[in-house]
């Protein structure tokens, strides 16, 4: 029986992180907690900014082996909730391998307003994002979403785990499954 993945994607400073490894480590099936970041932290030589226009290539290479991981983990049993950005740019190979291995995928945005997520980012980690003019262009390229606004979760208000509900709730509905 194949697995389930869970998109949980946002701006940086979101809340992705800390929302995932709850949702990953509450399921109710074997899960995998994967990283995005850590396929662009491998890369030693040549990395290039993901938000940065020349990125393009190497940003496709890792989606490849994002992708890659995602699929061998579902397809074996596990419920994968993948953190990390991954804005609809990104989305076509992910409902290519949906179909083509029969999975439910799901697509969770946390987006908090700009003003707690910099709040947050200026809180985060010593390594991580936290450059003002990037995490606000990222933002802005999630503030409107389209036909995917519906899969948007505000979490200005809440906490870790009360965000950590509401994605399991989102995701339990099948409101926010990727056609």
């Amino acid at each position: 029986m194949s697995g389930e993945v869970i998109i949980l994607t946002g701006p940086p400073g979101a809340g992705k992180t800390s929302v995932a490894a709850l949702v990953a480590g509450g399921a109710a099936r074997p899960s995998v907690h994967l990283v995005t970041d850590s396929f662009y932290r491998a890369i030693r030589t040549g990395f290039v900014l993901p938000y940065l226009p020349e990125s393009a290539r190497q940003n496709e290479v890792v989606i490849d082996a994002i992708l890659a991981a995602v699929t061998a983990f579902a397809r074996g049993g596990y419920e994968v909730v993948v953190d990390g950005i991954v804005g609809p740019w990104f989305l076509a190979p992910f409902r290519a391998a949906a179909e083509r291995d029969h999975l439910q995928m799901s697509y969770v945005v946390l987006r908090p307003t700009l003003e707690v997520t910099l709040t947050r980012a200026r809180g985060r980690a010593h390594d991580e994002l936290k450059d003002v003019g990037a995490i606000t262009g990222l933002y802005e390229q999630f503030a409107v979403l389209d036909e995917l606004e519906n899969h948007v979760l505000d979490t200005s208000d809440l906490d870790e785990r009360q965000a950590a509900a509401a994605v399991r709730r989102a995701v339990a509905s099948g409101r926010y499954r990727l056609a």
